[in-house]
């Protein structure tokens, strides 16, 4: 079982006359306004409620975060729990190693830095100022934008 609030897991055997509550949660897509005092603060853009969830619900997807960004937050209750960036974010390269000659293996990758100031790997053709496609599941380069 995993602790919806903190993400902690419990490993407990039940009985298979045993019976567990499925949680539901809702689901709903927020728009991001700002960061405030290590806050993230979003805005329902059905009702234009503004939330405020802690910066840190992210993760290390934090950085992929951008201005208007619709984000899907899950909620328990009326409770906040988990919030959602879009699977693929558009980023520009800022700095990268220049392509060696011969460099055309399909599977070479060279070190790369975004405008948010995360690393990943690009293929050899990617150079700097070039807009990039990046899986915020994996942290890793996608295609070109």
């Amino acid at each position: 079982m995993r602790n919806l609030r903190n993400g902690s897991k419990l490993n407990e055997r039940f009985r298979s006359a045993d019976k567990v509550e499925r949680v539901r949660l809702e689901q709903k897509d927020q728009q991001f306004l700002y960061e405030m005092d290590g806050n993230l603060v979003f805005m329902d853009t059905e009702t234009f409620e503004q939330i405020e969830l802690p910066a840190d619900i992210l993760g290390e997807r934090r950085a992929f975060l951008q201005d208007g960004m619709t984000v899907l937050i899950e909620y328990h209750e009326n409770e906040a729990l988990n919030a959602t960036l879009p699977q693929k974010v558009v980023c520009k390269v800022v700095e990268t190693e220049p392509v060696v000659k011969g460099q055309t293996a399909a599977n070479s990758f060279k070190p790369a830095i975004l405008d948010n100031g995360v690393k990943v790997m690009v293929p050899p053709f990617v150079g700097p100022d070039e807009d990039i496609v990046v899986n915020t599941e994996t942290i890793e380069y996608s295609e070109r934008a």
